[in-house]
């Protein structure tokens, strides 16, 4: 993968309620410690690109990027717009990160349909790239999107962006967590974001990129591609106190995110060897017993994804996450802590 020395990147993810607190603060004080990246999400409520703009603008250096935008949120053409935008904004730092997202959000807040999501993620990124290539005007056919749009008045016309994008190259990153998905992402983007990334899952995923890089027919690919993946970090002496700080978020995502036969994280963990305990939690949490859910999570489940307790031991853990397919190690947290973050991950 890209680079031996890993990269520090600082993720500010989706909104809750309102704006964080603290994230202007926090964005400057990465740049000023040398981060790589900084990084915002979207679900249904704030959108990824207004933040990033709005944040981005006080920084220099650093890598701006999506992590994700919701494909079924925009057209393809929109999200070129977008991206082109943004690149020229930041002076060639953008990243596009691009995912499926669920059919719960896509087809309950979107109002788009599900099925068929590669397809959709393969057609979705060829016409992303054949607007950012600017060498002609686009005109696509495919099971999903249609340009310019065959019925309608008839009038359509294939067009090119008036814009010409500082970077006809702009990185695109996949948010992917099945098998298919993560080959996928290897095989047609620059990068690709795991979630809930296990070292002991390093092999396994190593083999879905592997096939991906075939499938690209590109021999050099390996060598440039990034993996991004958000890692959790609690640094405190009890234990099972550090971890008590991951087990609700695990319990939502394991438990909560997605229908009950279509949760794509509880998946992620059941090939982890904890298919018991994700059935466990999903059945408490969709129960409405959010609390009880979280505590039946145990701390191996916890340690396998997330680095809690002493710094001593997330140190001596981190040698293991060195050696595994990462490249860039996504923090979140107050600007207080990234130092300490830095200290840790990069020893």
């Amino acid at each position: 993968m890209a680079g031996d020395q890993p990269k520090l990147g600082y993720s500010t993810g989706y909104w809750s309620a309102g704006p964080p607190g603290g994230v202007p603060e926090a964005v400057l004080e990465a740049e000023r410690l040398g981060y790589d990246s900084v990084w915002t999400a979207e679900a249904y409520g704030s959108d990824a690109l207004t933040p990033l703009a709005w944040w981005g603008a006080a920084t220099e250096r650093m890598r701006l990027g999506t992590s994700i935008v919701q494909m079924s949120a925009r057209t393809p053409a929109a999200t070129a717009m977008a991206a082109i935008t943004l690149d020229h904004l930041c002076g060639g730092r953008f990243i596009l990160g691009l995912g499926v997202s669920g059919p719960q959000v896509v087809e309950g807040w979107y109002g788009q349909p599900y099925p068929r999501p590669l397809a959709r993620t393969r057609e979705y990124v060829e016409i992303v790239r054949a607007i950012l290539r600017r060498d002609q005007p686009v005109e696509f056919r495919g099971e999903h999107y249609d340009m310019p749009y065959a019925g309608g008045t008839g009038l359509g016309k294939a067009l090119k962006s008036t814009v010409h994008p500082l970077r006809t190259d702009i990185p695109i990153f996949l948010g992917a967590e099945g098998p298919k998905n993560v080959a996928l992402a290897a095989e047609i983007a620059d990068g690709w974001f795991p979630i809930f990334f296990s070292p002991k899952m390093d092999d396994w995923y190593r083999q879905r990129l592997a096939e991906g890089f075939a499938a690209s027919g590109d021999a050099g690919k390996a060598d440039t591609f990034e993996v991004a993946a958000p890692v959790t970090i609690i640094p405190g002496d009890d234990v099972e106190q550090c971890a008590d700080f991951v087990r609700p978020m695990l319990a939502l995502y394991a438990g909560g995110m997605g229908a009950k036969d279509v949760n794509f994280h509880y998946e992620v963990f059941a090939r982890m060897g904890y298919e018991n305990v994700a059935a466990k939690v999903q059945e408490l949490y969709l129960d409405g017993r959010k609390q009880e859910a979280a505590a039946a999570i145990p701390l191996a489940m916890v340690e396998d994804v997330a680095l809690v307790g002493p710094p001593d031991k997330i140190r001596e853990e981190m040698t293991v996450w060195r050696e595994t397919c990462l490249t860039t190690y996504m923090v979140s947290g107050p600007a207080q802590m990234l130092g300490t973050y830095a200290d840790l991950i990069l020893g």
